[in-house]
């Protein structure tokens, strides 16, 4: 008899654009080979219920709600208390709550895997079942970083969401029999900070689909201009990946055009906030928005670069570049948790002048050639 599983997401994980996409759809292709997977999901916007078929091969049904982000920033407001994060209450859906509940009731799960503490909510009463947490990463040091970056009143916000989300993360932790992060170093900060967990944290590592990030990929180039092309691909609402390209614009860039005039910095990705929108005024800067396929960027740039300043666990911006066999260009903290060896398979450089040395130090040693 087939095993049965409920797989919590903060996301419909389709299309496969985004880090918080490609892990738990692929970590469910994998459960789907001995488990019926019953998937509940938050969607946002009016074209994400439209996805779900593409998930139907490797799911038994799906509970896919739609929510308001708007909306939900008020809920999580009015729900403040002291000690009580922000962010469970930004992910908690009463329509999605209300289905679990049904489901729990009319089928016995083997198994509850919750991708993200955000969705633990939801199956925080569902003692008697085995949960699997898969924190992905410790998000209360990524509102840490912001918190050290921000200046007042957001500063003491930030800090506040750090300190009251590491209590909850504590909690959940201590109430799943594992908790998982994607990265080794991640695991091991998380038991730093949570001892207690130490005997049940383990981590599965991000992968990229070499199949599909190929140097074998060909397509005709997305570009128009003539100079070299270096390339950033992210979902640019991502405030980690507006902060990077907004870096590497008016830090670094100014300094490579000087070596490099006809050189162009595209930004790939969908949803440019305003200020991300506002670089494509500078000299050799392109803001694309939402693109079908990133590949094509990937495949014709003569450098994928990931000028992260605030990151957690393993970038999927520099796994695609380095499968698709670019070089890439990746700061410390974006370099983190990746099997690899810097200096040879990439380079990694902090602060604004080591970056720009190596982007040109690529373009001369490889576009000069080409």
């Amino acid at each position: 008899m087939t095993k049965t599983l409920l797989f919590l997401a903060h996301r419909i994980p389709w299309p496969l654009d985004k880090g918080e996409k490609i892990r738990p759809y692929h970590i469910i292709r994998h459960l789907a080979a001995r488990y019926d997977v019953h998937l509940g999901c938050l969607t946002e916007g009016e074209a994400e219920p439209s996805l779900v078929p593409a998930l139907l091969p490797f799911c038994a049904t799906i509970g896919a709600f739609p929510i308001d982000r708007g909306r939900q920033k008020l809920r999580a407001l009015l729900r403040a208390r002291p000690g009580r994060p922000l962010m469970p209450d930004f992910y908690f859906d009463p329509a999605l709550n209300n289905w679990v509940r049904e489901l729990l009731r009319a089928r016995r799960m083997d198994a509850i895997y919750v991708s993200s503490v955000a969705m633990f909510p939801y199956a925080a009463a569902a003692a008697g079942t085995r949960r699997v947490l898969d924190a992905i990463d410790i998000d209360s040091e990524k509102w840490r970083a912001y918190a050290r970056d921000a200046a007042f009143p957001m500063r003491a916000v930030w800090a506040r969401e750090a300190r009251t989300l590491l209590a909850y993360e504590r909690k959940a932790a201590s109430m799943c029999e594992a908790t998982l992060f994607v990265s080794e170093a991640e695991a091991r900060r998380f038991v730093e900070l949570a001892p207690e967990a130490a005997l049940r944290v383990d981590w599965v590592e991000n992968g990229v689909d070499l199949e599909r990030f190929s140097p074998e990929f060909a397509s005709a180039s997305p570009y128009d201009g003539e100079g070299p092309v270096v390339v950033f691909t992210g979902n640019m609402d991502y405030w980690p990946n507006a902060d990077a390209v907004t870096w590497l614009s008016e830090a670094v860039w100014p300094a490579v055009r000087q070596s490099w005039p006809a050189a162009e910095f595209w930004i790939v990705g969908a949803n440019p906030t305003a200020q991300v929108r506002s670089l494509a005024a500078r000299p050799g800067v392109r803001v694309t928005g939402r693109v079908a396929d990133t590949r094509l960027y990937l495949a014709h740039a003569e450098v994928c670069v990931c000028p992260l300043r605030i990151a957690r666990g393993i970038q999927n911006k520099v796994l695609e570049g380095m499968a698709m066999g670019r070089p890439v260009v990746a700061t410390p903290a974006a370099f983190e948790g990746v099997r690899a060896v810097a200096g040879r398979d990439l380079l990694v450089a902090e602060g604004a002048e080591a970056f720009g040395r190596a982007i040109d130090a690529v373009l001369r040693g490889w576009y000069a050639e080409m």
